[in-house]
């Protein structure tokens, strides 16, 4: 189903959050791997993650493995991390270096362009056409540097989807950014969308980030695309009562690539559904809120910088790291705070300010693209695979 059509129809429920056993429930998961994430893009790594002839990352996701690797002939490609003998994973971890693809298994091994190049006993498989069992491949964009894939080529491109946002993300040097650490992830026992929700939701800020309101002041802000929302902030002038803030406020150097609006700006970009950009004057952050199950999440994410050897920089990166650090307690207590709220019996859905505009835009896309989400009342066990769609209606809770 497209979403680009469906959003056309009038939302009968506007302005209402999307019911609470939509954050719990199994059959509504498994609905979302098919019309949610199957042709979501994903963010693998840099395009500087993988340099040199050889080298691959890795990206699991929804019981899909991906490797991206850069090839003898210097292109970078994707494909499904699967053996095509007997369907063993290929590579273990997040990266590595390799002259060839070698499967643990039986040694079936390919080249880096992902052509089936060894079979062992080859002798015993008359009939093999190896032309035609390479390496599975995977739909990959390339944009400003970061690597996506996704698994089914439905929807917008990455460029398309940010096309809004060119002149703001093209001072940035993505393309030049190098990564200032390894992939770190947290695992969080809540529904992705509860992170989601959380991280383009505004109104929580001067509630539950004295830090950000402190560096920020009122000018945090928010819009919401069909397939992006934009949140940001400047820092405000006068230093911060916390040690922090105020040695960021202080040590944070002049960029010279940045227009002057830029040097001392907070950036925010979510893709829809579930891949975040933080852009800092200082370095890049990405983010991806990777549904595990329909009370967990797997949240990834590295930071990525230009190469700067101030120590002003240094400083600032360090800082910024623990001014963040904290945000992210904040936000992991609220968001838990939530997922146990919306299993009482006592809550459906909430009604969305005319302000919240990005959680308003959210509950458009999911409830064009799982019409159950209109349902105040969890249907019956087995509706995802049931073989007739029950039909929805749009009511107010």
């Amino acid at each position: 189903m497209s979403m680009d059509k469906t959003i056309q129809t009038p939302d009968l429920l506007d302005g209402w959050g999307l019911p609470a056993w939509c954050y719990n429930d199994l059959d509504f998961f498994q609905a979302e791997r098919k019309a949610v994430f199957t042709s979501s893009w994903q963010i693998v790594c840099h395009q500087n993650d993988i340099a040199n002839t050889g080298d691959w990352h890795t990206l699991d996701f929804l019981g899909e493995s991906i490797i991206a690797v850069r090839g003898k002939d210097g292109l970078v490609r994707a494909f499904t991390n699967v053996c095509r003998h007997r369907g063993s994973r290929l590579v273990d971890g997040h990266s590595g270096c390799a002259n060839r693809l070698t499967c643990p298994y039986h040694a079936w091994t390919y080249d880096l362009e992902g052509a089936l190049v060894g079979v062992p006993h080859r002798e015993d498989y008359p009939n093999l056409d190896t032309h035609k069992h390479g390496l599975t491949p995977v739909e990959m964009e390339t944009w400003h540097g970061f690597i996506f894939i996704r698994l089914k080529n439905h929807g917008p491109s990455v460029a398309q989807m940010m096309a809004p946002y060119e002149g703001l993300i093209a001072p940035n040097q993505f393309e030049n950014l190098k990564a200032l650490g390894r992939v770190t992830l947290r695992p969080r026992d809540v529904n992705w969308k509860n992170v989601a929700d959380n991280y383009s939701d505004a109104l929580h800020i001067p509630v539950a980030h004295p830090g950000l309101t402190r560096l920020f002041g009122r000018s945090y802000g928010i819009e919401a695309n069909t397939h992006v929302d934009r949140m940001w902030g400047d820092m405000v002038e006068p230093p911060s009562a916390n040690l922090s803030e105020r040695l960021y406020q202080h040590f944070l150097p002049d960029v010279d690539h940045l227009p002057d609006a830029q040097k001392r700006h907070w950036l925010y970009f979510k893709l829809w559904p579930n891949v975040a950009f933080d852009i800092y004057p200082d370095q890049v952050d990405f983010m991806q809120f990777l549904p595990v199950s329909p009370t967990q999440t797997l949240i990834r994410e590295v930071s990525y910088a230009l190469p700067d050897e101030r120590r002003e920089m240094r400083a600032a990166r360090y800082l910024n790291w623990r001014i963040n650090r904290q945000v992210n307690t904040e936000d992991t207590a609220l968001i838990t705070r939530v997922q146990h709220g919306m299993q009482s019996a006592s809550f459906s859905a909430g009604p969305l300010g005319q302000s919240e505009v990005c959680l308003r835009q959210f509950c458009r896309n999911i409830r064009a693209l799982i019409p159950e989400a209109k349902l105040n009342d969890r249907p019956a066990p087995g509706w995802s695979t049931a073989p007739q769609v029950s039909k929805t209606t749009g009511t107010q809770p």
